[in-house]
């Protein structure tokens, strides 16, 4: 009897964690939802209900993005908490963003900003100490020159279209910047390994995957296990792993596994997430890996998610993919 109670108790909790974990996604997007409609009041009351929801665990970005709402809304004070609170306990270091962040220069002249600066500027200098410099030098203009021109995509597709010139001169222009950046990231890795955020950053480290996920397929086989690797130790994130894994897995003719992967329908012009295994339990394997629930992500395509739905599509979409 007492082992059946332990086991519907722990029912209970687990329960209780799901619903804990959906109404905090719900209620952050909601706060996100809310910022973008320049609502910043509704925006930080909603941060606020679900941190309540996570019992005050919260990760720093939404904590941080919370203080910006806050700050809009003209409350000080509540800002404050939350910009304290990722700079002592979440050790932020991001001291050029927070610095210059303009939703939160209504804070500037409060005596309790200068105390913010100097904690992130200290948890900066403390996190930088053992960094390759030059390393992290190099690793930053690769970024810079892999993100710059995708940034510019969305526009020169509203301006000329999908399938225009611009649009095929600029995606040559993107191309001819990821081999440059591969031949230097490949020596990188080739000559010291998947590098953690200790030494090159979180930056440099998030750029060693970005320039892998936009290479060729026996480039990503080669490097696969390697990150696999090093996402053991701790030197790679599980959450950017998934999304190499997934398009090795469609560059392979199989089938994804967090549905990170999504494209457009070249006839219908609407998106769709590519071909998916188990579609019914893809939200516990995202959130496995550190991965929102799959309805928030493709979203920001303006898609909704229908499990059902979408296993009854799933033969066409396979077609399509061996198209």
């Amino acid at each position: 009897m007492k082992s059946v109670l332990f086991i519907f108790v722990l029912f209970i909790q687990l329960e209780a964690m799901a619903q804990n974990s959906s109404s905090y996604s719900s209620l952050i997007k909601g706060a996100r939802g809310a910022y973008e409609t320049k609502d910043y009041t509704a925006s930080a009351h909603l941060f606020s209900e679900a941190f309540k929801a996570a019992n005050d665990k919260a990760p720093v970005n939404d904590r941080y993005d919370a203080a910006c709402s806050w700050a809009l809304s003209g409350v000080a004070d509540s800002s404050f908490v939350q910009l304290f609170r990722i700079a002592e306990k979440g050790n932020y270091t991001n001291l050029n963003h927070i610095s210059t962040d303009t939703d939160l220069s209504s804070l500037y002249n409060d005596e309790r900003w200068k105390k913010v600066i100097d904690i992130v500027t200290a948890n900066k200098v403390k996190m930088e100490a053992n960094f390759d410099k030059p390393l992290v030098a190099l690793l930053d203009t690769v970024f810079q020159d892999d993100q710059k021109y995708r940034k510019e995509l969305k526009a020169i597709e509203e301006k000329y279209g999908y399938d225009s010139e611009e649009m095929r001169n600029h995606w040559n222009i993107i191309h001819k910047k990821d081999s440059i950046n591969l031949i230097k990231v490949s020596t990188v890795l080739d000559e010291r390994g998947w590098l953690s955020a200790d030494i090159i950053g979180n930056q440099g480290n998030n750029t060693l995957f970005l320039v892998i996920q936009h290479s060729d397929l026996p480039t990503q086989e080669k490097y696969l296990p390697m990150m696999r690797e090093a996402v053991k130790k701790g030197n790679a994130k599980a959450n950017s792993l998934a999304l190499l894994e997934d398009r090795v897995a469609l560059r392979r003719g199989g089938k994804q596994i967090y549905g990170s992967q999504v494209t457009r329908d070249s006839e219908t012009n609407e998106y769709y997430v590519l071909p998916l295994i188990d579609p019914a339990n893809v939200d516990t394997r995202r959130a496995e890996v550190g991965l929102g629930p799959l309805s928030d992500y493709i979203s920001n395509w303006g898609m909704t998610w229908d499990a059902e739905e979408y296993i009854r599509k799933l033969p066409e979409y396979e077609a399509k993919q061996k198209k």
